[in-house]
């Protein structure tokens, strides 16, 4: 094991106030950030740190999101979450957590919550440069980084930026490396989004969480994995907006979608549903028979989808489905 590596991992530990001065610095740069479209929260970092997804980023839904970083203080995540859990605000919570920290002055947090108020803390003792902004509905902060632009250039990306949250936040956190970044380079960097049953099977709340524990440029990678998980993301969005009966919405985030996955045929059979249901089968058809060009079994699920019930007596519904005489 290297030395780097093993100085990273006992800095990832779950270390006590007293302890925390002997851990690696998370030297970082975050953001978190609340959709007031969707109710989504979340939080992206970025660090010269080995697994920083594993110290920074904390959220629930319903109720916020926090950053902790510097020499983080990582119980500073589930306290932060429950004391705004029950009632307290992003400021109110700072104070609470800083309040009885010994190691407060090496600190850096990021807060928000599930009303988009957000509040910043950058201890005086954190490695140059640090700092952090409160915007509309976020928070961005750095410590050990190229200079305050990297903050500056962060808080503009993310307010410009439109989209998904997690287009957003990558928006930032892309941002803050153009102007800069963490002065030491690149080593890992994480995204979380959570959204009330958000994850699989809608048994959690973790709809996008993504990490990348080591690599020369965690940004290119971060990116590449939340383009393999949008599109079904966008697909989930088209049918929210198929049940409102906002049909051009719908179609918008299936075409979305078809341009980041154009070979699988999902996002082609998922725009014939959402055809299907606003009544314009002659579309959902052509999107059908595209879907089933590129992958037979999309005709056989389009057989037994109620979404397709519509079709069924039509007969090119039958010959793509294999269902006729």
């Amino acid at each position: 094991m290297t030395r780097t590596i093993a100085a990273a991992l006992l800095g990832s530990l779950c270390l006590s106030p007293s302890a925390a001065f002997s851990a690696k610095p998370i030297a970082t740069f975050s953001i978190v950030a609340w959709d007031s479209t969707t109710g989504d929260l979340g939080v992206a970092v970025q660090s010269k740190f080995f697994a920083v997804g594993a110290v920074v980023p904390w959220a629930r839904a319903g109720v916020g999101a926090v950053a902790t970083q510097s020499f983080g203080n990582t119980t500073f995540g589930p306290r932060g979450l429950e004391m705004l859990a029950a009632g307290r605000s992003p400021g109110e919570t700072m104070e609470a957590l800083l309040s009885d920290d010994a190691g407060r002055a090496q600190r850096q947090v990021g807060i928000v919550d599930a009303a988009g108020r957000a509040a910043s803390f950058t201890g005086e003792g954190c490695m140059a440069w640090a700092g952090g902004k409160e915007g509309v509905h976020y928070a961005a902060q750095g410590n050990i980084l190229a200079g305050p632009e990297v903050v500056a250039a962060m808080s503009r990306a993310f307010e410009s930026t439109g989209g998904l949250l997690g287009d957003r936040l990558l928006a930032a956190l892309d941002a803050g490396q153009a102007a800069g970044g963490d002065s030491r380079g690149m080593q890992s960097a994480a995204l979380l989004v959570v959204r009330d049953k958000g994850g699989y099977g809608g048994f959690n709340d973790r709809w996008c969480d993504l990490r990348v524990d080591d690599a020369p440029n965690p940004f290119v990678e971060l990116r590449r994995l939340y383009n393999l998980w949008k599109p079904n993301a966008l697909i989930q969005e088209g049918y929210k907006a198929c049940e409102a009966a906002q049909w051009d919405k719908a179609f918008g985030f299936g075409r979305e979608a078809l341009v980041l996955d154009s070979s699988s045929g999902d996002p082609q059979y998922h725009l014939g549903c959402y055809y299907s249901k606003a009544g314009r089968g002659a579309e959902a058809l052509v999107w059908l028979a595209e879907a089933v060009a590129l992958d037979s079994g999309h005709g056989k699920t389009a057989a037994g989808d109620s979404d397709y019930a519509p079709l069924r007596d039509n007969p090119e519904f039958k010959k793509l489905t294999g269902t006729g005489d």
